[in-house]
């Protein structure tokens, strides 16, 4: 006979291919000052093995269907450096995670490195898997979170909007305009 307890701590792990439409909504460029403190760590790994972490906002992140995911980095960022050196040989791949609706959430691209505008570095990625993780005797509450400074949050904010206006204009330019429009 099992243990109700050990049942308590099974981890449920459900496993997609696409953005389900809850967190598309995350990731739609829009409400930015809701979603303002939203963190995901984007991991890359470099050509000596070496893992990197960088951590971005709602307002580097845009999913414009439910497959793919564009987003921008520093272009001195090591992450950076990483996914174009990995793109120009061909395949770069990359793992953002964030806890969102209590569970935490592992989402594995296949990357392309697209042009820069001297500002920024813009990636446009492909879904492999979405993986989200639960156990029903803890509730995630948090990921990594940040609060917005005063008074500078306007001016991040409109910086963002700007951001998300270039992934658009990115997503468009790259994908035919029936896979954005019924995803």
């Amino acid at each position: 006979m099992s243990d109700p307890s050990s049942r308590a701590s099974a981890l449920d792990t459900q496993v997609r291919n696409e953005w389900a439409p809850e967190l598309r909504a995350l990731f739609d460029g829009t409400e930015l000052a809701a979603k303002a403190g939203f963190t995901a760590s984007l991991v890359t790994v470099d050509a000596e093995g070496c893992p990197h972490t960088s951590l971005l906002s709602a307002g580097e992140l845009y999913a414009p269907d439910s497959h793919a995911l564009l987003f921008l980095l520093w272009p001195t960022a090591r992450a950076a450096r990483a996914l174009r050196e990995q793109a120009a040989q061909g395949r770069a791949r990359a793992t953002l995670a964030f806890v969102y609706d209590a569970a935490f959430f592992q989402v594995r691209l296949t990357v392309d490195a697209l042009p820069d505008d001297g500002e920024l570095a813009c990636f446009d990625a492909s879904i492999e898997t979405v993986q989200a993780q639960r156990v029903a005797y803890a509730k995630l509450t948090s990921g990594i979170a940040f609060e917005l400074e005063a008074p500078s949050s306007d001016a991040v904010l409109s910086r963002w909007g700007r951001q998300i206006d270039r992934l658009r204009l990115a997503a468009q330019a790259r994908r035919p305009a029936s896979s954005t429009s019924g995803d």
